[in-house]
């Protein structure tokens, strides 16, 4: 089970029952309801189970008025000073690229289920949100506040504003998306291959307002000590298969090429694995098993492009795998799976 920041949890509650509202009980029952002590102070440190966060989401969205703004209130509501040292190595960073890259580095003292990376493809720069999971009704909200809350923070500290160029996310558009669109102020992708936030390369070399080579040196040596003190290797199985999965469209990778990706050799990524006892090939079949199952639910992909898009020459062989994983083929599976 993955961890999340119980700064998020005070912020839905903020939303949900805002303490001017005098919702005393009902903001006492929503930190309860995920081992929050609603009388501690917020502590960025102190993490909630996952799953227990995306039921507060999904909870709160469907009771009352809220509905499809939650995410975009809970994450506008996000600040730099929120974070504590991560975010204060946030605004240090000379530009919004290396608040990007602080992010990427040092995004597991916040959480242990997600992942960021800075991508550059064919001329254009994203920053990815990688998370795995089902995706639920909290799981999407959460992703979406998490894009949401990147966005606001480099607004903050961008001296040139920030507005996207677009935004992507992988599941399915909501009933409504207007509080979305308003938001961003660009075109609003759903349905898409990624859950990101796309930038221009102007907008990464903007230098930030209080962007300080010296005071940001600090704070990633406060980060680094941070990360040294977390369980080594925590989430590298997760970090394999996202990886794993990335590259499936080219073929199967190698040991040596996800290694690579990771930065490190293949000898050590195999080492870190066993210590941990897991099998590279292990995670590669539950990576093309994810991928594959969140394609034939999640999009109207074709059988034959999925098969593609998991690593297989030819859809015979994939039904074939498939039906291994799963006990049913993909064609099944799809119509069994909710609409």
């Amino acid at each position: 089970m993955g961890q999340i920041t119980s700064l998020f949890v005070h912020k839905v509650v903020d939303v949900a029952a805002p303490v001017s509202s005098g919702m005393v009980e009902r903001r006492r029952q929503l930190f309860q309801s995920v081992g929050v002590d609603p009388d501690a102070p917020v502590d960025p440190k102190l993490m909630v189970d996952d799953t227990a966060y995306y039921d507060l989401c999904r909870t709160v969205a469907q009771d009352g008025d809220i509905g499809a703004s939650l995410t975009v209130k809970v994450g506008s509501s996000m600040r730099c000073d929120d974070y504590g040292a991560f975010g204060l190595a946030w605004k240090s960073a000379v530009d919004l690229h290396g608040s990007f890259q602080r992010a990427a580095r040092y995004a597991r003292v916040l959480t242990s289920v997600s992942i960021y990376e800075v991508l550059k493809e064919s001329g254009n720069y994203f920053m990815m949100l990688h998370r795995e999971g089902p995706r639920t009704l909290g799981l999407r909200l959460s992703n979406e506040q998490t894009i949401v809350a990147v966005t606001q923070i480099s607004r903050e500290v961008s001296t040139n504003g920030f507005v996207p160029l677009a935004v992507h996310f992988k599941h399915s558009e909501p009933d409504d998306i207007s509080a979305h669109e308003a938001y961003f102020g660009c075109p609003v992708h759903f349905g898409s291959d990624r859950d990101a936030i796309q930038v221009s390369k102007e907008a990464l070399r903007t230098p930030n307002r209080l962007g300080d080579p010296s005071i940001s040196r600090f704070f990633d040596a406060h980060l680094e000590k941070e990360l040294s003190e977390l369980e080594n290797d925590l989430g590298l199985d997760k970090r394999v298969r996202i990886q794993v999965s990335q590259a499936l469209s080219e073929g199967i990778p190698t040991l040596s090429e996800i290694g690579t990706r990771l930065g490190m050799s293949a000898r050590t990524l195999q080492r870190r694995l066993s210590d941990q006892g897991l099998s590279f090939q292990t995670l590669v079949d539950e990576s093309r098993r994810q991928l594959a199952e969140r394609l034939l639910t999640e999009s109207k992909y074709s059988l034959s492009e999925i098969a593609f898009l998991t690593g297989f020459s030819e859809q015979s062989a994939f039904t074939r795998a498939f039906k291994r994983w799963a006990g049913k083929t993909p064609r099944s599976y799809r119509l069994a799976s909710p609409s």
